[in-house]
């Protein structure tokens, strides 16, 4: 077998060997965009358990309830409150959650896991940069369903120790850590930068889909017991890893394609020009594929500080860590506000609030396509996240005292909410982490894609940490406190680009008078008409 067949995933292999011939090189882009969407909802799907079954290892909430339909079915049951002393024997929950301290246990479980997948994430990055980035994502996917999966067997073994649950939490999130570098790396290395900002906008839907799929799946077992809600979600990035073994080509020259960066700086090279730079000797009637130049087994990789150098690098992660810091406190505790909270004078039940809080990530779809649409549109990422930052201020102040007057009102302003607050996060951990693994200052020589994607969102993962910590603690006190921080990091994520953002402005200026000038010289060398 040829040196560069060693990438060749083994179900591409059987698909050629059946059809006698290959896919184009835009097949395979699709098929990537496919198979790298799949991969990363099944992390995030794995990921929503723990924010669903709250509520149920800790029911803050005493009361006697009355269960109608709304609208129809059972997608949103609602619970009017009738007696909030009722006795407490009923309160359920479970040890060591349902104490006094249970709010900042379960903030302690998620900071676990987040600082293992922060920290990870700086490790990961360098490793799927020097190592084959199909078996890396495999073996992440798997060892994630795994951990994620023992979790929730707590509950049939009928574990009460603390440390358990945090050990499963921590080693699950040194396994989730390979995820993202991984897949933008690999996206990266099928695309250019032409339109990159919609094409990930689209595809970073995967991280909203993900919590939506997460979270109607740990809902809907939720009531065979909440270990299930475990289970399930891992299962599901188990089979997620065995579908990317065997069909994720990571490398165009793994598959026969010369890579774009390889070819020099020019990453826009025409999809029919890389087919034809691709050696092919038919053989038995198939087609055997010499890799040229490259292979994925003779990468080098760019160290940490290098990667951190290159100009961008640094404000975006900063800007991501308070980002996600928002984002993520969404993510692992809107299920829980929404049942502790009055909507219209009515509490939605656990699994109710589990279904309505997809409606945040439904928005988070519109914002991620949004913000990168814009940012193609006006060649300028730094202020579409910045002003995406700065809008999401008053969506959250509106949200919060403006949420609980009816469902409707609820409803709309969480998927505003939704779309300003995962706008930029989307759009920073895809287009920007992509332009930057492959800045022209990096000269095509070697690759950062990885390694850039790891510090920008290892970065902004030690904020999703401190975000649900800080919940747990503030939660106590109030609700208010939660949004003042919210807002407080919203805020500070949008003037951390303020330098970015300055310079280009100061480029769409130099670009608009460029235009002007270009015009009116075109107008000038007209030729007159004589009469």
């Amino acid at each position: 077998m040829a040196q560069g067949f060693r990438g060749t995933p083994p179900g591409i292999s059987l698909i050629r060997s059946f059809r006698g011939k290959d896919w184009s090189f835009t097949s395979y882009r699709y098929a990537v965009l496919l198979i790298t969407f799949i991969a990363y909802t099944c992390y995030h799907a794995s990921r929503k358990p723990s924010s669903i079954v709250k509520s149920v290892l800790d029911p803050e909430r005493n009361k006697s309830s009355v269960s109608k339909f709304w609208p129809v079915g059972n997608v949103l049951i609602r619970e009017e409150l009738f007696d909030s002393n009722v006795n407490s024997s009923n309160k359920g929950g479970w040890a060591p959650f349902d104490g006094k301290s249970g709010k900042s246990k379960l903030g302690e479980i998620d900071v676990a896991f987040l600082a293992c997948y922060s920290m990870g994430m700086y490790v990961a990055g360098h490793l799927g940069d020097s190592l084959d980035l199909r078996l890396f994502l495999t073996s992440g996917m798997i060892g994630s369903g795994i951990f994620v999966a023992l979790f929730g067997m707590g509950y049939f073994w009928n574990i009460h120790a603390f440390w358990f649950f945090m050990l499963m939490q921590m080693i699950a999130g040194l396994f989730q850590a390979t995820g993202w570098p991984s897949v933008v790396a690999v996206i990266g290395n099928w695309f250019g930068k032409r339109k990159r900002g919609l094409i990930m906008g689209i595809w970073n839907a995967h991280t909203s889909v993900g919590n939506i799929t997460g979270s109607l799946l740990a809902a809907s077992v939720l009531q065979y017991g909440w270990g299930w809600s475990f289970i399930a979600p891992g299962a599901f990035i188990f089979l997620g890893g065995i579908l990317v073994y065997l069909f994720l080509a990571a490398y165009p020259e793994d598959v026969g394609f010369p890579c774009p960066h390889a070819l020099g700086n020019n990453v826009e090279t025409e999809p029919s020009k890389l087919e034809a730079q691709s050696h092919k000797v038919e053989s038995n009637d198939c087609q055997t594929y010499i890799t040229p130049q490259f292979s994925s087994t003779s990468r080098k990789s760019v160290g940490l500080f290098e990667a951190c150098l290159i100009p961008g690098v640094i404000p975006f992660a900063l800007c991501l860590f308070f980002s996600k810091l928002v984002a993520y406190t969404f993510l692992y505790w809107l299920p829980f506000y929404l049942s502790q909270t009055a909507i219209g004078g009515v509490y939605v039940s656990v699994k109710s609030a589990g279904n309505l809080s997809t409606l945040f990530d439904v928005g988070g779809i519109v914002g991620g396509i949004l913000a990168g649409y814009l940012s193609d549109k006006l060649s300028a990422r730094a202020i579409t996240a910045a002003t995406f930052m700065f809008l999401a201020i008053p969506s959250m102040l509106l949200y919060r005292f403006y949420g609980g007057v009816s469902m409707t009102s609820n409803i709309v302003l969480m998927m505003i909410v939704g779309m300003f607050v995962n706008g930029p996060y989307a759009l920073i951990t895809t287009a920007v982490s992509a332009d930057l693994g492959t800045h022209r200052s990096l000269k095509g020589d070697s690759r950062a894609l990885a390694t850039v994607t790891a510090i920008i969102d290892g970065t902004g993962s030690v904020g999703a940490a401190f975000g649900p910590l800080l919940t747990g603690f503030l939660s106590t006190k109030g609700w208010d406190e939660v949004f003042l921080m919210l807002m407080a990091g919203a805020l500070i994520a949008g003037l951390l680009l303020s330098r970015l953002v300055i310079t280009e402005i100061h480029e769409i200026f130099e670009r608009m008078q460029s235009n002007r000038s270009q015009r009116f010289a075109g107008s000038v060398s007209q030729p007159l008409l004589v009469t």
